[in-house]
């Protein structure tokens, strides 16, 4: 089965061929670690998170090394750090801490490699260092500069015109440039920032020159696939490209394939903390399983824009409860029936491979989640025709495809009881164990009375024969 990808480069898709099928690289670029991230910031996390659960299963887990940056010194941790009185890495280390913690909960693997700017210092001296020795930087003022004439290819990736380019970059045209757009790689830190030494003068690093060192020695140049959200393509990834390739680490070659994933918007606006209309991811776990969010987070095809909104995840939390429904129903069926190993139910293997197919096909979320409803429905149907070899192969299919996307992760019992506090959890337990005498003494009436009391509370009870079970009853 190929596995294409889109490369916003050619701007096409095409299959993907990795130079060392052993050795499989992938690099995206992470946070700046200076508050809570908002769910925007998420959604590359749990994209590429995807792609590398995708290439671990082609490959093998060992084969893909996976990076992702943090960005651990920047004007906005620098005024935190003063606001509070402290030193940079006590704000850093508390929301790297966050990110990775919201991150977990959302089903994203921990990357293979995590570099941080302040631990990758050396090395960004150094491909400074290169990029002057090949007349690709200049030094000017205290400054390092990339000269972006040097790079014949400067807005390939983009595909802007230089008068574009510059005038989207914002940039600070400076009486030391020797061209508009020309930019930062080494700069002198302000009073009381925190500041490294180099051969031009103490100061610290541009943000572009970060990840390309990060890259170049935490996994080599060239890679394979750099990912990142589509507002990263300029300036920060054209600016990525020039250097990695001028420095001479990059043999004409930065990154076989470029991904990027679209906006979430909230409304008619892309999310930012500069338009103030963020939902936090912090916040929102405290209010919804992960695997909701990560479903809502997912439920769009991961290149166009996705608007988000409470009844995206209401809806993403509805389709899990219907997938667990029927792993829960399952389950309820094989603890009383001995299901033969070993058999295999061919409609829900066609299934499982449909699901594998999207999945390959520059990863397909929304085909995927219909084929794995699919799957759901076989399991479905051999529990309603009571086939227990034909449910237990379906069954373990299933959660094998949720697995493969990061869901279907949790006990069935466990997630139908997320909606139910300490105290409920408490008093359905004991109105289920007061049901259990009732009905052992054949006191019918009281066995109902309880039962109705259990149904006030939206709490449904399952007898089986291991015993009763319960669940939160699914909205209408």
């Amino acid at each position: 089965m190929t596995l294409s990808l889109y490369d916003t480069m050619s701007r096409a898709k095409r299959p993907f061929t990795p130079k060392d099928p052993s050795r499989v690289t992938l690099y995206v670029c992470g946070p700046t670690v200076y508050n809570f991230a908002h769910i925007g910031n998420f959604r590359p996390v749990v994209v590429f998170d995807l792609l590398f659960r995708v290439l671990r299963e082609v490959y093998g887990a060992d084969a893909v090394k996976y990076a992702a940056n943090v960005t651990d010194v920047d004007d906005k941790i620098n005024r935190k750090a003063a606001e509070e009185g402290v030193p940079i890495s006590v704000i850093t280390n508390r929301y790297l801490d966050a990110y990775n913690a919201d991150a977990a909960a959302l089903g994203a693997l921990r990357p293979t490699f995590q570099p941080r700017v302040t631990e990758t210092m050396d090395a960004i001296v150094k491909m400074i260092g290169d990029l002057i020795h090949q007349n690709s930087a200049y030094a000017a003022e205290g400054h390092v500069l990339f000269d972006t004439q040097s790079f014949a290819d400067y807005g390939k990736l983009s595909g802007r015109p230089m008068d574009e380019m510059i005038a989207g970059a914002r940039v600070d045209v400076a009486p030391y440039k020797r061209h508009p757009a020309d930019f930062v790689l080494w700069k002198p830190s302000k009073e009381n920032e925190p500041e490294w030494d180099s051969p031009w003068g103490p100061g610290r690093p541009g943000w572009h020159i970060e990840c390309t060192a990060m890259i170049e020695e935490a996994l080599g140049l060239p890679i394979d696939i750099h990912g990142g959200g589509i507002d990263l393509v300029f300036p920060h990834h054209e600016n990525e490209l020039a250097q990695g390739v001028c420095s001479g680490h990059g043999e004409r070659e930065y990154a076989q394939v470029w991904m990027h994933n679209g906006f979430l918007n909230m409304g008619d606006e892309k999310m930012s903390k500069s338009l103030g209309n963020v939902a936090l991811a912090h916040d929102l776990l405290g209010l919804y399983p992960g695997e909701a969010i990560r479903w809502a987070l997912l439920s769009g095809h991961y290149r166009q824009p996705l608007e988000w909104n409470d009844t995206l995840i209401e809806q993403s939390k509805s389709a899990l409860d219907r997938l667990y429904r029927v792993l829960d129903d399952a389950g309820r069926f094989l603890a009383g029936e001995s299901a033969a190993g070993g058999f295999d139910n061919p409609a829900a293997q066609a299934d499982f491979a449909a699901v594998e197919a999207a999945l390959h096909d520059d990863l397909n979320t929304p085909t995927a989640f219909a084929a794995l409803f699919q799957l759901a429905d076989k399991v479905r149907a051999a529990v309603m025709a009571q086939d227990a070899r034909s449910v237990a192969s379906g069954r373990d299919l299933l959660v094998a495809a949720g697995g493969l996307m990061g869901f279907l992760t949790t006990d069935p019992q466990a997630w139908f009881h997320t909606g139910a506090d300490d105290d409920l959890k408490t008093r359905v337990e004991a109105l289920i164990a007061d049901r259990q005498a009732a009905r052992a003494t054949k006191n019918w009436p009281e066995a109902d009375r309880i039962r109705g009391e259990l149904a006030a509370l939206n709490v449904e009870v399952m007898d089986g024969p291991s015993g009763a079970t319960w669940r939160i009853k699914e909205q209408a």
